[in-house]
């Protein structure tokens, strides 16, 4: 009995004894998945594909679109891990049998109160994803409308900026060149390069000697290294120019020293076309972790306060912003746009010029103390 009416199917199988023993093993499943309450309608038609039972135009269930959808999707393994990781987690252990035209709003709403979620971060983007996942659904015709859509988004906490000063950055890039000798030198420069740079980790140590060009100073960014693979792309999938300064290029001669000196030894990638490969065994740098320990002992030894490699690239826009270079020409060095830049780096953007407006509004006191003494002098007249 299943849902209340029994159902009975003629299968293709022989009347032989293999025959009947596999049937038997189809209707063992079946009475286990009716007994644990996983017997919907859709994995009735996957088990009786040719029975009349089944419904022609049966609705998809939320799980079988969801592994469509994210079997369409062209994104890196990185970002399909994450999309999986989050439907598997909140979404697939309540929706997974449900046909999609049967989830609502409400029973969203129901859902994501009962949920025990470890930040408001990871709800946000698990709301966002499924509001992806059901958005497609309607416009593939699976669903009217987007039952997701109503859903309030947790507030975004902003993250922190907390760059070196410029004399931290100086000290540090010193301490590794004094730490560092032979071909160890070469994350020195890296890290001579990230802080008049600004590019990303990955970018860095995804970056060829045939995208520099020394004579007209510039560095073709275009792609980046993500869980240890070379993707041809950067993270905003798009390309771009960086200019680079004297201490930018610097760190390239250095770089170029150690990869003369790297091709005249017995190496496993002697002549690496990665202009900063890793001093062992590798031909490019597959992990931050590779790069952030040598950091790390630099600060630890200068006494600086502890802070991740990253964070290089926003000293290399803060200095640039105390500098009182243009935020158009910033955003493009560092690839992203002026409204990020304005949103990220604000506090930095604005300083140079705060007295000047607190000196406005000192002039504006003056001013209106000096209309007072007039209008005061005219009534006394």
């Amino acid at each position: 009995m299943w849902n209340g009416k029994r159902r009975c199917e003629t299968l293709a199988y022989p009347q032989t004894p293999q025959g009947i023993q596999a049937a038997a093993g189809l209707r063992a499943t079946v009475a286990q998945l009716n007994k644990l309450g996983m017997l919907s309608e859709a994995k009735y038609a996957e088990l009786f594909p040719a029975s009349s039972q089944v419904p022609q135009n049966r609705v998809l269930t939320f799980g079988e679109y969801a592994q469509t959808w994210l079997n369409s999707r062209e994104v890196v393994s990185g970002t399909r891990k994450n999309y999986k990781s989050t439907l598997n987690t909140f979404w697939m252990p309540h929706l997974a049998t449900r046909p999609l035209d049967s989830i609502t709003t409400v029973i969203l709403r129901g859902l994501i109160g009962t949920i025990d979620w470890p930040s408001p971060g990871r709800r946000r983007v698990a709301i966002q994803h499924l509001r992806a996942l059901l958005a497609s659904a309607v416009g593939d015709g699976e669903i009217d409308r987007n039952p997701a859509a109503p859903l309030e988004l947790p507030k975004q906490a902003k993250k922190g900026i907390d760059p070196f000063e410029r004399d931290e950055a100086e000290r540090i890039i010193a301490q590794l060149y004094d730490d560092l000798d032979n071909s160890m030198r070469i994350y020195a420069a890296y890290f001579e390069f990230a802080f008049f740079t600004g590019m990303r980790p990955g970018e860095i140590a995804a970056l060829q000697w045939d995208e520099i060009d020394t004579r007209k100073r510039v560095a073709h960014v275009c792609r980046i290294v993500v869980e240890g693979q070379i993707a041809e792309r950067t993270k905003t999938r798009q390309s771009r120019l960086v200019l680079l300064n004297s201490r930018a290029l610097h760190a390239l001669e250095v770089a170029r020293e150690v990869a003369t000196a790297r091709a005249r030894s017995n190496r496993t990638f002697p002549n690496s076309r990665f202009v900063f490969p890793p001093a062992k065994r590798s031909e490019f740098i597959g992990s931050p972790m590779v790069t952030e320990r040598h950091f790390r002992v630099a600060l630890r030894e200068l006494g600086i306060r502890d802070r991740p490699q990253y964070n290089t690239r926003h000293t290399y826009a803060t200095m640039c912003l105390m500098s009182g270079m243009q935020p158009a020409f910033i955003a493009r060095q560092l690839g992203h746009s002026a409204k990020i830049l304005f949103e990220r780096y604000a506090r930095w953007l604005d300083s140079p010029s705060d007295w000047t407006e607190i000196d406005k509004l000192e002039n504006g006191q003056n001013g209106t103390k000096v209309v007072r003494q007039k209008s005061q002098h005219s009534e006394s007249l």
